[in-house]
């Protein structure tokens, strides 16, 4: 079977994805879709060989798989719009675990996750659409981790820990059992998480506060 992907952004989020997925070794074909003026270079030897204007003719050229490769720090609406539109024109959205990671089987994961190297998530866990959890980090037991979250690096949730969507886990945080992180936040980097915080705030240190609000 000829399995052709197109991975959706060529910056640094893209190298780690691509690393995890050529040693994947799942796709015959593997693009990368970028800024115009891109077209033509490459990455780690995968070439760039259109931009998100070509998605729709790429796609009837049997490129059938398609996995957005932009990152994000607290705000995922990019991520998000190329998101809806690959599921619009017909995509399909795989979700790409590193080889190292180790994923429960008795986890529920969405659509379009990018698992990174030696991440765990364990039994009960869910994660939503667009998730990112990035190297190292652990979702322990029964998390709910919502749509477009990032998981930086070396973030650690204890168990049935929630994250609303879109929001950002700084690298190196730690959140203590059970608690709940609202939607569209930002915890900062190395923060120890001890107390709910809600919807919409910029949060960090140790006890980490809300700082004040995102939008």
């Amino acid at each position: 079977m000829n399995k052709k992907i197109l991975l959706i952004g060529g910056g640094g989020h893209c190298k780690s994805v691509l690393d995890s997925l050529l040693l994947l070794n799942e796709y015959n074909e593997i693009a990368i879709v970028d800024l115009y003026e891109n077209i033509g270079k490459s990455i780690m030897g995968i070439p760039i060989i259109g931009s998100d204007t070509d998605l729709a003719h790429l796609f009837k050229d049997g490129y059938e798989f398609a996995f957005i490769t932009m990152g994000s720090i607290g705000n995922p609406k990019l991520r998000i719009k190329l998101y809806d539109e690959i599921s619009s024109i017909g995509f399909n959205i795989p979700n790409i675990i590193d080889i190292s990671a180790n994923v429960s089987n008795f986890t529920e994961l969405g659509k379009g996750i990018f698992i990174g190297k030696k991440s765990i998530v364990n039994a009960g866990a869910i994660v939503g659409n667009g998730a990112i959890i990035n190297t190292g980090s652990i979702i322990e037991h029964d998390c709910k981790i919502g749509e477009f979250v990032h998981i930086a690096p070396g973030a650690i949730l204890g168990g049935a820990v929630e994250i609303g969507k879109n929001s950002h886990v700084g690298s190196g945080v730690i959140i203590k059992q059970q608690i709940k992180i609202g939607d569209n936040s930002i915890i900062g980097m190395g923060s120890i998480v001890t107390k709910i915080i809600g919807n919409n705030k910029k949060a960090y240190g140790n006890p980490c506060r809300e700082v004040n609000d995102y939008e």
